[in-house]
């Protein structure tokens, strides 16, 4: 596959990690959803100092330019399920529950700014070969991790005759502890066997981006437990 063609943004899921920026495993730990229109990534740089050597008769002897430092992402995501479990999960804002122990609705609370969440975005790809030569799989996808979003808030809600979209601002980290994370995304052999990302992003990395053979999960209407081999280790 030399030149695919991304097309829309079908799917995502977020992930609970810890204050070390690791997934936490357990039963309320995820949450995939397709009902969302957008996930802007918009990268967040310092450009740097310029040095510049000026004679006393102006000319200029010398220039050195600025190096700019890379300080992640501004993450913006526009979403239309008022989940309670996806939005706290995104903002660690309490669930609210009815009598019966169903969540309902949630509290808008304080900003967290530790821990937070992963983001794993699928997006369509077009083109004549997005198929394996061999009968593996059911088309590709290009796969987007931001394995460590923070600072997770919902902005302003006005609520009137029109449809209502949510939008979470935050902020990617780097030196968390994804690794090769606890999910099947990508092909492990010839065979198309699903399995974990064969290596493990670093942990001074902000995004991975790949194509992938492997389809993305299915969405949910409540919690999706995170299990697998990385924590079965832990």
């Amino acid at each position: 596959m030399s030149a695919p063609l991304i097309s829309n943004a079908a799917t995502v899921r977020i992930t609970r990690v810890d204050g070390c920026g690791r997934p936490v495993c357990g039963p309320e730990g995820s949450y995939v959803t397709e009902c969302f229109a957008s996930v802007e990534m918009a990268a967040n740089t310092d450009d740097g100092t310029d040095i510049t050597f000026k004679a006393a008769n102006g000319r200029q002897c010398g220039y050195k330019k600025g190096c700019p430092t890379f300080n992640g992402f501004d993450v913006t995501f526009d979403f239309f399920e008022a989940s309670p479990e996806l939005i706290e999960l995104m903002t660690a804002s309490p669930v609210f529950y009815d009598y019966s122990g169903a969540p309902i609705g949630f509290d808008s609370c304080s900003i967290p700014c530790r821990g937070g969440f992963a983001i794993e975005v699928w997006t369509d790809v077009l083109g004549p070969d997005v198929c394996p030569e061999e009968d593996t799989g059911d088309g590709a996808w290009v796969y987007f991790l931001l394995p460590w979003v923070t600072n997770g808030q919902i902005g302003d809600l006005t609520l009137a005759d029109e449809a209502v979209t949510l939008e979470l601002t935050g902020a990617t980290r780097d030196g968390g502890r994804w690794g090769v994370g606890p999910y099947d995304v990508m092909a492990q052999d010839k065979a198309g066997t699903p399995g974990p990302m064969l290596t493990p992003l670093d942990n001074s990395c902000h995004r991975r981006m790949f194509i992938t053979n492997i389809a993305p999960p299915e969405p949910s209407t409540t919690y999706v437990p995170v299990t697998g081999a990385m924590c079965e280790a832990s």
